[in-house]
């Protein structure tokens, strides 16, 4: 055999061994790589100087993961990775993988408004994934429409805003506190309600709305009163509830300070069993500082809960536990926020574009079926189509969902007579 025949049969016997090895990795694995070979030209879909190169794309992740806020936001964050990776193990977004910048806004609105800007300008993400509380939004709004950015913002909110540079993945008021006061005036017989709430813009916009709502229905509001973020002493309002008597507390108290607002409810001898209590602001994830046996008995009202029983949860679960830990748990705005990153995947993939005005212009009609809490649509008003379910807390930390909408809620921001 001559050397040339023996380099042959050597290369041959190479090029089989390495195709029984690819043959023996999972096809998910191959996958991106089959993605990412085939991505288009970075000049044609990246017009703008976003970072974007032929294989990678960055975004911005930015929550508060110090300060009072935390116990919310921690869960969004993990969320998003969460999305973010599966994302990135099929392949990509037009064939690039997902790489992320990560900033703490430390539940202060002027350091949220500040890593914006940073993540835009300096950064030159393609989209943000990020805020919590309205004031956050608010305070980064006027950055993204300067710098015309993307913001994914994930949470629950007042409503009454609509921008090109946002796309709303929580509830606003008609999906939730219209909604959650309706099931409570026809399910309870409610007549009073107490409205207490943290001290900024969506607790007193919230409770704007819900008061109009109360009062245009004939019933009657027989307290109001607000704390500062952070706040822990509740027993003086506590007090004025026990002599009030209303038939609902209705409880939009943020962060840290749920801990101590609940345990003291219930060191007052107030059994939320018996005294009916309606939330838009405790998910799971505030249940597992709060200790489910101190506020077992609440009604929330939300669009999803970790207990809800359909496959898209059920895998959705389960991938959550395995990276974040067994104990994990996922409330609301913890989906919500992984809705983030697999509608800007579906939206740049439909634009063709990584472009922000591409995107914007893509977004509405976008349909994400894969959604933990059911299938989801973005609206011309760029909020979403949704569900709205009614949970009853339970002591060991989780909700039994009680009610649901039939159909989804279309989303009003602007609801007439609530402006």
């Amino acid at each position: 055999m001559s050397s040339d025949d023996i380099r042959k049969d050597s290369h041959d016997a190479l090029r089989r061994k390495l195709l029984l090895g690819m043959a023996a990795l999972p096809a998910a694995a191959m996958m991106p790589r089959l993605a990412f070979a085939q991505a288009p030209a970075t000049a044609a879909i990246n017009t703008t100087g976003l970072a974007v190169t032929d294989s990678t794309v960055k975004v911005g992740i930015l929550h508060s993961v110090t300060g009072t806020m935390s116990i919310s936001e921690t869960g969004s964050v993990e969320a998003e990775k969460l999305a973010i990776q599966q994302i990135n193990e099929m392949g990509g977004v037009l064939g690039r993988k997902i790489e992320f910048i990560q900033e703490d806004g430390a539940s202060d609105w002027p350091t949220f408004a500040e890593k914006s800007r940073k993540l835009l300008v300096n950064d030159k993400v393609a989209a943000v994934f990020g805020c919590w509380t309205s004031a956050s939004r608010k305070a980064v709004l006027p950055v993204f429409e300067q710098y015309n950015g993307m913001l994914y913002y994930p949470t629950f909110y007042e409503g009454l805003e609509q921008s090109k540079n946002v796309i709303y993945t929580g509830q606003e008021a008609t999906q939730q506190i219209l909604a959650g006061l309706d099931w409570v005036f026809k399910e309870k017989g409610a007549k009073s309600f107490y409205l207490i709430g943290s001290d900024y813009i969506w607790p007193r916009t919230s409770n704007k709305i819900a008061r109009k709502h109360i009062e245009k229905n004939g019933f009657k509001v027989a307290g109001e009163e607000y704390f500062p973020l952070g706040h822990t002493q509740f027993n003086s309002v506590i007090n004025k509830i026990k002599l009030t008597k209303p038939d609902v507390i209705y409880a939009i108290v943020v962060g840290g300070s749920n801990v101590a607002f609940y345990k003291q409810l219930k060191a007052a001898g107030i059994d939320l069993k018996k005294q009916t209590l309606m939330t838009i602001s405790v998910t799971e994830d505030e249940m597992l500082g709060i200790g489910g046996e101190n506020i077992a008995g609440a009604y929330a009202c939300m669009k999803y809960f970790q207990s809800l029983d359909n496959p898209n949860n059920k895998a959705f679960v389960e991938a959550f536990k395995k990276m974040w830990g067994a104990d994990s748990v996922i409330g609301d705005v913890t989906q919500a926020a992984y809705l983030g990153p697999w509608l800007w995947k579906l939206t740049v993939e439909k634009a063709g574009s990584f472009d922000i005005d591409k995107v914007a212009a893509a977004s509405p009609g976008i349909e994400f079926k894969g959604a933990p809490e059911g299938y989801v649509r973005i609206h011309e008003n760029h909020h979403l189509w949704s569900k709205t379910r009614i949970g009853l807390a339970k002591a060991d930390g989780q909700f039994d969902v009680i009610h649901e909408t039939a159909e989804l809620m279309e989303p009003d921001p602007f609801p007439k007579g609530y402006q």
